[in-house]
């Protein structure tokens, strides 16, 4: 692998009430990562093909191991406190065609090919919603 392109440690922090995942992140990954004090790292979303940015999502050391290992994309719930995979319950399934670090090594993009809506809203991406307005 090239440049922050990722390729799956016990000894990164895991989120509260994480459950001790059998996967292991391969350690070179896992020593680059800068996680938040809950273990966590933002992943962006993005479809492969257009750039279109669909969702931010949040992973543990055991949620991008599974994301690798799988193809599937493996998220934190922050909320309900337990890992989810996109498209399990609603069938929007993200297919993983790849994963990079942003420069600080704090923030994932991971390009998939999005089936259905990623947002649970119904709508194709987390992003449609009421724009901000600018100057005011």
């Amino acid at each position: 692998m090239t440049g922050n392109a990722l390729p799956s440690t016990p000894d990164a922090p895991r989120p509260p009430g994480a459950p001790s995942g059998s996967g292991r992140l391969d350690p070179a990954i896992a020593a680059r990562l800068k996680r938040d004090a809950d273990g966590l790292v933002p992943a962006i979303a993005q479809q492969y093909d257009t750039g279109e940015v669909l969702m931010l999502g949040w992973m543990d050391d055991e949620a991008l191991h599974r994301t690798l290992t799988t193809g599937r994309c493996t998220y934190w719930s922050r909320s309900r406190r337990e890992y989810w995979v996109k498209g399990d319950t609603s069938g929007h399934v993200q297919h993983v065609k790849s994963v990079a670090l942003d420069c600080d090594a704090d923030t994932l993009l991971v390009k998939v090919d999005q089936v259905g809506a990623a947002c649970h809203t119904g709508d194709r991406t987390c992003f449609d919603a009421d724009v901000l307005p600018l100057g005011k």
